[in-house]
């Protein structure tokens, strides 16, 4: 993904470096990519890991941090180095930028302070000129029922998102007991979302990437375990830290929740930015749409990303009408996605996403409009003559 910023701090003072750490870990924009507490071995740390910007903490001792300073900015040009002070005598900040720093920031940092000195030295060294970073975005697929084709979209839309040169697609199999991404896909994955949590403590960018599988469509899928477990092997606060880790990565994170609505899936619904719930129009499953939906609204941060999109439409003509389905659910349908029964079975059953097994069906079109539509940085040209996607109620029926 570009724009990512890999950082590195050094700061002797464990309260102060930890206060940094917790900035720096909630910009999405921003990869930690080492963290030291020693001036002296500082210098090594940032050869090694070559990062963007390095951020040196000068209360513990002004002049072996000034020092350093200088010491970094002659040897690595292409880093470029922030001070942190809650001095601000103007002696100080002038010494600080004589040395080389390029941005002298006052502790304790205001993230508004902090994504303002990123910006001015993105600008100074011929970065994006409209001062915007580009974050990533999370789409979450639940389901109002097993069966629904939750996986099926997850896949397909993820593997559309990823043919936009633009992004950077990972897909994330939630469902710990039962998920089947990697055979849609037809992976078979060296490593799952179980041994990116158990080492969460010392994963780093370069182990976190070669965690995740790449298929040839350009996505990349992290799967769920290989043996079943009676209870989930890490925490709400784990799975947060990965997808975190996973966003400061990726422009877009398409996550497959399991069915039971519990704590490891509310905790990715919380992180997403929109959360695709997946129905059909029989009854059993509007009514848990209705369930779900006065679930969702006890959490408005929730209940407000939520788009209800009816798949398999035509699937027979026992079907509940879609105006008796809206009256039913109380809500607008974001999407519907048609019936291809044949063509989604063989495409599973092969292991070979619609956009390549048949890219020119109804199906494989709706969900590729669906990906424009959910996509905040859609191709130029793409969409409306705004530059904008259309949304569409009867989307699979255009040209």
């Amino acid at each position: 993904m570009k724009n990512i910023v890999r950082a590195a701090i050094v700061d002797p003072n464990d309260l102060s470096r930890n206060s940094l750490k917790r900035l720096l870990l909630g910009i999405d924009t921003v990869w930690l990519e080492a963290e030291c507490s020693n001036y002296e071995f500082f210098a090594d740390v940032v050869m090694q890991t070559q990062p963007d910007i390095a951020i040196i903490s000068l209360d513990t001792n002004p002049e072996k941090g000034l020092e350093l300073v200088g010491r970094l900015s002659n040897q690595l040009p292409n880093c470029s180095v922030l001070v942190v002070s809650s001095s601000q005598e103007g002696s100080l900040i002038l010494k600080a930028i004589r040395n080389g720093a390029r941005e002298f920031l006052s502790f304790p940092v205001k993230i508004e302070d902090f994504l303002g000195a990123l910006e001015r030295i993105q600008q100074a060294q011929g970065g994006r000129g409209d001062g915007q970073v580009r974050s990533c975005q999370v789409v979450t697929i639940a389901g109002a029922s097993g069966g629904v084709g939750c996986t099926s979209l997850a896949i397909n839309l993820a593997c559309s998102l990823a043919q936009n040169d633009q992004n950077h697609v990972a897909i994330i199999d939630l469902d710990l007991a039962l998920g089947d991404a990697d055979v849609w896909l037809d992976i078979i994955p060296d490593y799952t979302i179980q041994d990116v949590a158990e080492n969460i403590s010392r994963l780093d960018y370069t182990l976190l990437k070669r965690s995740l599988t790449k298929h040839e469509s350009g996505a990349f899928l992290l799967p769920r375990p290989v043996q079943m477990e009676a209870t989930p092997f890490f925490s709400a606060d784990e799975l947060r830290r990965v997808l975190a880790m996973l966003k400061a990565t990726f422009s877009h994170l398409v996550i497959d929740v399991s069915k039971n609505y519990g704590p490891l899936d509310l905790a990715a619904m919380e992180a997403s930015d929109v959360i695709l719930l997946v129905t059909q129009l029989d009854l059993p499953c509007l009514r848990n749409v209705v369930r779900l939906m006065q679930f969702f609204e006890q959490n408005e941060a929730l209940a407000e990303k939520i788009r209800v999109v009816v798949n398999r439409i035509g699937l027979q003509d026992t079907e509940i009408s879609l105006n008796k389905a809206l009256e039913t659910i109380g809500r607008d349908i974001y999407w519907q996605i048609p019936n291809d029964y044949a063509t989604m079975v063989e495409s599973r059953n092969n292991g070979v996403p619609l956009i390549k097994h048949a890219p020119r069906a109804k199906v494989t079109r709706s969900i590729e409009q669906l990906a424009h539509s959910l996509d905040p940085h859609p191709e130029e040209g793409e969409g409306t003559e705004e530059g904008k996607p259309r949304k569409r109620l009867f989307s699979f029926l255009g040209g």
